[in-house]
């Protein structure tokens, strides 16, 4: 049994991308999934005057302790403007100030959703093709688009996409058993 921790890039108390991270959470079976809410921890925006002047801010270190006594990610991406929020990438930046290989040995499923059709797809990207200079490895990902129609009560309306979501936890769960 591996212990998985899954977030969300989204500090908004309203998450869509927290709901579907909630979801996908609850359907990974035979491993020990805790669900993180790390806007609990104080991190001013990064800048090298900052990090000179004041050091790592405790927030950083508590969410890096945090991910280091995981074995594998959930992580779910949300997108402002085409890109990752400003708080994910927040994170990212102060994790690797302190920990450059901050992901080292993780395995990570990628989600994302928007109430666009493309369903945060470009952060999608984005987050995919930068969690591997950190040592993650990304196993596989999935993006539910238009989520105001396709997730109601805390399910995946749409059949298609509930089997897509089943498929990458079927191969993820495989993948950290290896």
């Amino acid at each position: 049994m591996k212990k998985i921790l899954a977030f969300t890039g989204s500090n908004s108390s309203t998450s869509i991308n927290f709901q579907l991270l909630t979801h996908v959470a609850n359907r990974i079976q035979g491993h020990e999934v805790k669900v993180q809410d790390f806007t609990q921890y104080e991190l001013p925006i990064y800048s090298v005057d900052r990090e000179m002047e004041k050091g790592m801010p405790i927030g950083a270190t508590i969410i890096n302790n945090i991910i280091k006594d995981h074995d594998a990610l959930v992580i779910a991406v949300n997108e402002h403007n085409g890109n990752v929020s400003a708080y994910f990438k927040n994170i990212i930046d102060w994790l690797s100030r302190l920990d450059r290989n901050f992901l080292e040995g993780k395995k990570i499923l990628l989600i994302s959703t928007s109430p666009g059709k493309r369903g945060a797809a470009s952060a999608l990207e984005y987050t995919k093709g930068i969690l591997p200079r950190f040592g993650g490895e990304v196993i596989e990902s999935f993006s539910l688009p238009s989520f105001n129609d396709n997730f109601k009560d805390g399910k995946v309306l749409n059949e298609v996409l509930d089997m897509g979501i089943e498929d990458v936890l079927t191969t993820f769960s495989h993948q950290l058993e290896e």
